[in-house]
């Protein structure tokens, strides 16, 4: 068994190649670029979203099942638009606090993953042993729930398929550093 104080390097370590890799993901490749759409009427629907407090909506609205299936609220759905929405604080977008707390979440998943291959792995594990499952655990966890927002929220498969393969490399970036940086 190894403690995760002494995998503290391999945490912190593969949390900042997986903040970097991550930029260049999202900075710098160009496959993410069509994940979202201009609406037709932009200003149309901005006039009409004035005043929406940030939080998530949903269109039509309705606010229980029984109000769901009645012909008013299938109306509306059959009519369209149909849809999911998140709302931001108003003003200019910053990176900061987001990169900050993504930066945070890194650190937590690699702790997770510290832990989960110290429960399983003795000291002096081969490299392989410990790439594959850091690189498997840590791709579940990146790429692979994503699905889940495809199923039920409409996110586009291919922008899914997209984040899983952004989650396979995040999962090689930290198997790598925890298989390299395994205590003897």
């Amino acid at each position: 068994m190894v403690s995760i104080p002494e995998l503290w390097l391999p945490i912190v370590i593969s949390a900042i190649l997986v903040w970097l890799g991550s930029a260049i993901v999202w900075m710098v490749l160009p496959h993410h670029r069509s994940d979202f759409q201009k609406l037709p009427d932009e200003e149309a629907a901005r006039n009409a979203l004035r005043g929406a407090s940030p939080g998530q909506y949903n269109l039509p609205h309705a606010p229980d099942m029984k109000a769901m299936q009645s012909p008013e609220m299938i109306q509306k759905y059959t009519e369209g638009p149909v849809g999911l929405l998140t709302m931001y604080p108003h003003g200019a977008p910053t990176m900061g606090k987001q990169l900050g707390t993504w930066f945070v979440f890194l650190i937590i998943v690699a702790i997770l993953l510290a832990y989960l291959a110290g429960r399983v792995l003795p000291p002096g594990a081969e490299y392989l042993t410990v790439f594959r499952l850091v690189g498997t655990a840590a791709w579940f966890v990146h790429g692979v729930g994503v699905f889940s927002e495809a199923i039920w929220f409409g996110v586009p498969y291919k922008t899914a398929v997209k984040h899983s393969l952004d989650g396979l490399f995040y999962g090689v970036l930290y198997a790598g550093v925890f298989g390299w940086l395994w205590p003897g």
